[in-house]
């Protein structure tokens, strides 16, 4: 294995390597091992973005065939190499496409101003629960024509299954995360069964009465799928309205300039994105022998992409560490490394951003934390976030009807 400097504290499956000074950990493997070998989890830790990009636009030498996670594997099109992923993908973009997404517009402006109708005349609010939770998941429930009552089963789903993403997960995490996924499979084994029935124009629908190559998805393979889509729309939306609403809080002057002039609101959504990156890494594997970084990658080996530190890389993003919302250009790696598995939903995501923070700047300009404890994180391997953040603000009345 290689003979570059390492460090005890870098675990790569680790849930709590992702919520301990991580930023500081990718500084210190960009600047001295850009491709890090962990030997306690047996991967490669990619940290520079230009080393990102290149292992994602070669899914011949590093697939994703073998998981898209370092530690399992589903029938999802996010652990296929093309051309099973590039068809699989195709039937699930039906529900993106620009056309879907404009009249998606008038939808998501109505979501925010009602759950901000909700709070407003208060002053406050739990914002995790009551503000950033609840809009990706409607958009991404309905696209997939699950009833309005079961969202908040399904979010509870999602999130348990999350809890169990580290190497470190307790026998509790674990527990719940199979009783949820458990529980899931069984809702979408029925739910499938009945389009199956009562054929809708929903996205389940659409994967149930698929075929490629005159074949049909099976039972168990539009589970997953529909769990790509529930998990891959609400929890990485969710976590960059609740982490970008606190970079603009800890960032007066960044806020102000949004504030004064909404018009930059989708700039500064490219740079909330990179400032987050929600989605912390994706794993490939090497299909045969290869050099990345000076490196001999072997085959059979694991790569993990990491995202975040790939998007504070000083080579790519000039004084990548601080906030700037009129940042450009900005290529973040927030949505993969623009290869094949770049992101589906990035353009629903950044509409759902771009509305959610027009309405927040202007409906509640003054938001603020409502505490100095700190706020919670869930430990995860994936996808790390804000699990609670209660926030203040001038009361004001509902919209008007």
């Amino acid at each position: 294995m290689p003979d570059h400097p390492t460090r005890d504290e870098i675990r790569l499956l680790d849930g709590t390597f992702y919520v301990d000074r991580p930023l500081d950990h990718y500084a210190w493997m960009r600047a001295h091992a850009p491709v890090y070998w962990d030997a306690h989890d047996q991967i490669w830790g990619v940290s520079r973005y230009d080393d990102i990009m290149a292992v994602s636009k070669q899914p011949d030498v590093f697939c994703s065939g073998k998981g898209s996670r370092p530690d399992s594997w589903v029938p999802s099109m996010i652990n296929m190499d093309d051309p099973e992923h590039k068809r699989r993908r195709n039937l699930v973009n039906r529900g993106f496409t620009p056309r879907r997404l404009r009249d998606d517009e008038t939808k998501v402006r109505k979501i925010c101003t009602r759950l901000i109708d909700a709070v407003c005349e208060r002053g406050e609010c739990e914002f995790v629960r009551d503000i950033a939770a609840p809009l990706p998941l409607i958009m991404i429930g309905d696209m997939l024509g699950m009833p309005p009552e079961d969202f908040e089963t399904l979010l509870r789903w999602s999130e348990a299954m999350l809890r169990a993403t580290s190497n470190t997960a307790t026998d509790a995490d674990r527990e719940a995360a199979m009783k949820a996924g458990t529980e899931y499979f069984s809702y979408a084994m029925g739910a499938v069964a009945d389009r199956k029935k009562n054929p809708t124009n929903d996205l389940l629908s659409l994967l149930v009465h698929a075929e490629i190559n005159g074949q049909g998805l099976s039972d168990d393979e539009i589970a997953h799928e529909a769990l790509l889509i529930l998990v891959g729309g609400d929890e990485t939306t969710r976590h960059v309205i609740v982490e970008g609403a606190l970079a603009l809080i800890a960032h007066p002057d960044q806020r102000g300039k949004l504030i004064d002039d909404p018009a930059k609101i989708p700039v500064a959504v490219e740079e909330l994105l990179r400032w987050v990156s929600p989605i912390k890494n994706m794993n490939r594997t090497a299909t045969r022998d290869a050099e990345l970084g000076g490196q001999r990658i072997r085959e059979g080996e694991r790569l993990l992409l990491l995202y975040a530190s790939g998007n504070r890389d000083a080579a790519a993003f000039p004084d990548p560490d601080v906030f700037d919302v009129e940042r450009t250009p900005n290529n973040h790696v927030a949505f993969g490394g623009y290869g094949t598995h770049h992101c589906l939903g990035a353009s629903l995501a950044r509409l759902e951003l771009r509305i959610m923070f027009e309405e927040l700047l202007r409906r509640m300009p003054d938001l603020a934390l409502a505490s100095d404890e700190a706020l919670p994180l869930r430990p995860s391997n994936f996808i790390v976030g804000v699990e609670a953040m209660p926030i203040r603000f001038t009361p004001s009345a509902p919209a008007p009807a």
